[in-house]
């Protein structure tokens, strides 16, 4: 066999990657592909963000392409069919790409295969590409997905992963293979200020520091707001630039509680993606209804803008919503908080929140973002729907010197804890110095009180 196609989608590394080490082995040369899909950007998941880490990505790839004798092909228009006048112009007899597990790839899929036997040629998707354990593999015994996640991580824990593959050593691509020039971060515009640069080269090195000083105290320390322990490995996750399979055998070589603690992290987004791939409508749809009569974006427009704004009077909350602004990337805790704050004490559809999260999270990742949202409404896996967080026990809890909320919250930097979680305790003279920051947007009684009666509860 002379050529194959790789179609690289949310796999964008050299290293641990079945689809081009089966293209490699099987094909003198290879033609790495990625494509611009405007459905992609149609669908609402062009965001600015995620658009300036992928350009960084594809560099990235490119340039480790090429430093083994090959490069990156890039293309726009419709997948299916670049995929195809790339096959065809290098007359490669097979294309190898990851499985996904959207509404979306699912259909991408399909067409591409229809197409491509139609021309004579072959499709391979290979799984365990962006899982550990792909969608499918566990199942219990009554259904085709797990619901709930403590008997999904016990079967999931016990899986014999892969082994991990090497970077290629060399890659030779067709002369054939035309190519688009690759963007640059810094020609797209509204890319948040704080936003980690992307690529391979640059999740490995987190990779590498995260195993060395962090992963130890992740058991105790994933909830400290201001300590910023956890591994900020999600858009490189994402992306696909590190392997979730590389990544979970070598936390087990760590080993240790923080080791364990992050793996099950791990297994947590592969649970969302069997979820996902066995209900595809749950992306929009409630996955347990409870027949919820949200308030719209319309109908509480001022509340709903001060949430994303980061004024809703609420520190802790809005400190949250100020760090996703301006890096594009939200502490694990401060997203939990923020969604239930929305959800739940302002009562306002998940899906408000979700795509406002979509819109400026780097690691906007369709699975875990709407499944994780509604775990927080109460309308997804969570045992216990009616669960609401409250924003000053839990600022009490996770940020007790008020650390995050002065580092977000400039307003309030002369305020130490606890009256920097509850500035509207200040009177006279005192609140008066604050006043450049709001009171609060809703009474956390009232909001409680509110979700409650429409929950049917007393």
């Amino acid at each position: 066999m002379n050529v194959s196609v790789v179609l690289f989608t949310s796999d964008l590394r050299l290293h641990d990657h079945p689809p081009l080490r089966a293209a490699l082995d099987g094909s003198r040369q290879v033609v790495p592909l990625f494509v611009r899909d405007p459905a992609v950007d149609s669908a609402g998941f062009a965001a600015p963000n995620r658009l300036a880490f992928l350009a960084d990505c594809l560099r990235d790839l490119d340039a480790g392409l090429r430093s083994r004798g090959g490069r990156l092909v890039l293309r726009s228009g419709d997948t299916v069919e670049e995929v195809c006048r790339v096959a065809a112009g290098t007359d490669a007899d097979e294309v190898h790409m990851s499985g996904d597990v959207s509404a979306f790839a699912h259909r991408r899929e399909e067409r591409l295969r229809k197409a491509l036997e139609a021309d004579g040629r072959r499709l391979h998707v290979h799984d365990t590409v962006t899982t550990a354990v792909p969608p499918g593999a566990v199942t219990p015994a009554s259904s085709d997905h797990f619901a709930v996640f403590t008997p999904y991580y016990r079967q999931w824990s016990q899986q014999r992963l892969r082994d991990t593959l090497g970077a290629p050593r060399a890659v030779r691509v067709p002369e054939a293979a035309g190519s688009e020039d690759l963007p640059r971060r810094e020609e797209l515009p509204e890319v948040s200020a704080g936003l980690a640069p992307g690529g391979e080269d640059e999740g490995r090195k987190r990779f590498a520091a995260w195993l060395r000083g962090g992963i130890a105290a992740y058991e105790d320390r994933h909830d400290d707001l201001a300590g910023d322990a956890t591994s900020r490995l999600s858009p490189h996750l994402h992306f696909g630039t590190l392997s979730p399979v590389e990544i979970v055998h070598r936390a087990r070589a760590a080993g240790g509680p923080g080791a364990e603690a992050f793996v099950r992290q791990v297994a947590w987004r592969d649970f969302h993606r069997q979820v996902l791939a066995a209900r595809p409508a749950a992306a929009a749809a409630d996955y347990r209804t409870k027949h919820d009569r949200w308030r719209s974006e319309r109908t509480a427009r001022a509340d709903v803008e001060a949430w994303r704004e980061g004024r809703t009077g609420y520190p802790v909350i809005d400190a949250g919503m100020r760090q996703l602004l301006h890096e594009g990337w939200m502490h694990n805790r401060a997203r939990l908080l923020t969604a239930s704050f929305l959800a739940k004490t302002l009562y306002v559809d998940w899906r408000v929140g979700a795509r406002h999260f979509l819109g400026l999270l780097v690691d906007g990742d369709l699975a875990n973002n709407q499944m994780n949202w509604q775990w927080m409404a109460g309308t997804g896996t969570d045992t216990r729907p009616n669960r609401v967080l409250n924003p000053i026990a839990q600022a009490r809890r996770h940020d007790p010197e008020g650390e995050y909320v002065r580092r977000w919250v400039p307003e309030l930097a002369g305020l130490e804890a606890p009256l920097v979680h509850e500035p509207w305790k200040l009177r006279g003279p005192e609140r008066a110095a604050y006043d450049a920051y709001p009171d609060p947007i809703v009474d956390l009684a009232e909001g409680l009180a509110r979700f409650k009666q429409a929950r049917g509860r007393d």
